[in-house]
């Protein structure tokens, strides 16, 4: 596995889930092209799971 998870939101989080605007919150992205670097563990792994649609993921 990576160290680390570079996390890209890619889709605007307007009219979604309320669940998915925060799990988007939760990783610390806000608007398109937002990029933040998390540890490679299983909850952040989940939370990238869950909006899935909305970002892109590359390990680092």
């Amino acid at each position: 596995m990576a160290k680390q998870l570079e996390v890209t939101q890619t889709k605007s989080a307007i009219g979604r889930k309320k669940d998915q605007i925060a799990t988007l919150e939760a990783l610390g992205l806000k608007k398109i092209r937002d990029v933040k670097v998390h540890p490679d563990n299983p909850q952040i792994r989940g939370m990238v799971n869950k909006v899935t649609h909305l970002v892109s993921v590359r390990e680092i």
